[in-house]
């Protein structure tokens, strides 16, 4: 007779008010970034949003250049790259960024914070190196313009999320989800399965 694996053991509660404080931490820490950029914004204005004192995020992430990585450690989750059909790679990806964005604020805060600060700058480069680039070799016809077919499809995205949701411009807000797909899907399909021009 197997043995019945037992159930894992709940998290306890000082484990839970440590997931809450952290969470609660980094909330306040990407909208401090994204508000004051890296230079201005401080470990005691951070811990002062987030209603806790300083120490406690000393504590959890010992310094502000820790704090801020860990603001800045995104997973954009993308669809795996051997499960993406290439014909309609260019819908799914736009329709996921577009669900991205408007879900939470974390990727409009690492843009902000991406556009004044060349670590933020270099973090979201390598997320769309490591992240972008596994999908763009699967599907583009020539894996040597796998780097520029995937920086394309950045421009497009990026674009559309700084009109969108940083800078607001009213016509780029008021465009219906479906419409934002419908303009921008065959272009990021154009640039990451199209011949070369």
């Amino acid at each position: 007779m197997p043995d019945k694996e037992l159930p894992a053991p709940a998290p306890s509660p000082a484990a839970r008010r440590s997931d809450t404080t952290r969470t609660t931490i980094l909330t306040a820490a990407r909208e401090r970034f994204a508000a004051d950029g890296y230079e201005r914004a401080t470990i005691r204005a951070i811990a002062k949003d987030a209603r806790i004192d300083p120490s406690m995020v000393m504590r959890y992430y010992g310094s502000k250049e820790g704090l801020f990585a860990a603001v800045l450690d995104v997973d954009l989750r993308l669809p795996g790259p051997d499960g993406l059909n290439p014909h309609e790679v260019g819908r799914v990806l736009v329709s996921h960024f577009l669900d991205l964005w408007e879900e939470n604020e974390v990727l409009t805060a690492l843009l902000r914070v991406g556009v004044t600060n060349p670590a933020g700058a270099e973090r979201m480069q390598g997320i769309f190196r490591d992240q972008l680039m596994p999908v763009a070799l699967r599907v583009c016809p020539d894996p040597e313009q796998a780097p520029a077919r995937a920086a394309l499809t950045a421009s497009q995205v990026l674009g559309m999320a700084m009109a969108r949701y940083v800078l607001r411009f009213p016509p780029a807000v008021a465009l219906p989800r479906e419409e934002v797909v419908a303009w921008l899907a065959p272009t990021v399909q154009r640039y990451l399965t199209a011949p070369h021009p």
